[in-house]
């Protein structure tokens, strides 16, 4: 199966059936401490955040999610026409095939045409630095969609349950090292859902990686995309689970505080409102989401993603309000109750 065809089934997979975790993020361990005295006024909360130096309306980034096949450009050009004009940052989804095929490079490079101001990051999965990458094919990550930023996704266990995945890690490390010698622009590390622990995060963080996005296990399960796939034989639904909630992702990342200075980003199973302001207080600086923006997107267009974030943006302020915080920033450990 070509690269093109794979990104197309993931989409539908993701959009048609189940293929969430069966664990939790780790989100409902905890309730908000109410403040009964909160002396905030709702219409002065601000939800704007800021990440990598750029201002934002909101702490949502529009997580990595498609490109690389013929509808895929309707796509991106959406959600990049919404990024454009809410103030929200946003990731392509691995341009591997975009360097495999250059037919592919519009299903990407459109994004910059619906968005020219937003903050949009390239992105490419690790196993594809091993060995070094061309210093044309790293131009062109960057320059065909101008990208204020680099994504490297790490994948191992959706590479492992993909037939026709990756099987070498060897290497990645060394490769993540040179390429942030190539580029100019930061470097984003993330994984697709299984998450990042505190160790791997030391790792990344000693190499000079700028950002962590955990992307934990409680979102949607890659292993369990693969494993639905008609492609693939004889599934391994033992490793469907396989993970790190993101909430402890969350927590590990808060001893690296002291020894290095970094951005957070929280992601997998970010859902709701709530689970935006738990990440938080947890340690985050922001958080992404891709799912239910993708699935908001085909339901409903571009008014779909509007509706969604104007009931997260009026939750949001009630929520900070009602914890006695006039902006995100102002969240802490303390205004979370564990149950």
């Amino acid at each position: 199966m070509t690269i093109q065809n794979r990104k197309k089934e993931h989409v539908e997979l993701t959009l048609n059936e189940d293929v969430n975790y069966k664990k939790s993020s780790g989100f409902e361990r905890y309730i908000f401490h109410h403040n009964a005295l909160p002396e905030v006024n709702l219409d002065e909360v601000d939800l704007s955040c800021s990440l990598l130096g750029r201002s934002f309306s909101y702490p949502l980034f529009v997580s990595s999610m498609t490109g690389g096949y013929s509808d895929a450009g309707a796509v991106n050009a959406q959600l990049a026409s919404f990024c454009e004009r809410r103030g929200l940052p946003m990731g392509v989804g691995s341009q591997r095939a975009m360097l495999e095929n250059r037919d592919e490079v519009k299903s990407f490079s459109i994004v910059r045409d619906h968005a020219p101001n937003a903050f949009i990051a390239a992105n490419i999965g690790g196993a594809q630095l091993i060995g070094g990458m061309d210093s044309k094919k790293t131009a062109l990550l960057i320059d065909s969609i101008k990208a204020d930023a680099l994504i490297i996704h790490l994948n191992p266990l959706q590479e492992l349950m993909q037939p026709e995945g990756d099987r070498n890690f060897k290497g990645v490390r060394e490769g993540i090292s040179t390429i942030l010698k190539q580029v100019d622009c930061p470097v984003i590390v993330k994984e697709t859902g299984a998450g990042i622990s505190g160790n791997v995060a030391r790792d990344l963080l000693q190499l000079g990686v700028q950002v962590i996005d955990v992307a934990g296990a409680g979102g949607t399960s890659w292993s369990r995309v693969e494993n639905l796939r008609e492609r693939t034989q004889n599934p391994l639904h033992q490793f469907d689970d396989w993970g790190i909630p993101t909430v402890d992702c969350l927590i590990e990342m808060d001893t690296l505080r002291s020894d290095f200075s970094f951005e957070l980003i929280a992601s997998g199973g970010i859902r709701s409102s709530f689970d935006i302001a738990k990440s938080i207080a947890l340690g985050a600086d922001f958080t992404a989401s891709a799912q239910p923006l993708i699935k908001a997107l085909f339901e409903y267009g571009e008014e779909g993603l509007d509706t969604l974030l104007d009931s997260w943006i009026k939750e949001s302020r009630i929520l900070l309000t009602l914890l006695g915080c006039e902006r995100f920033s102002d969240l802490k450990p303390s205004h979370l109750r564990s149950i």
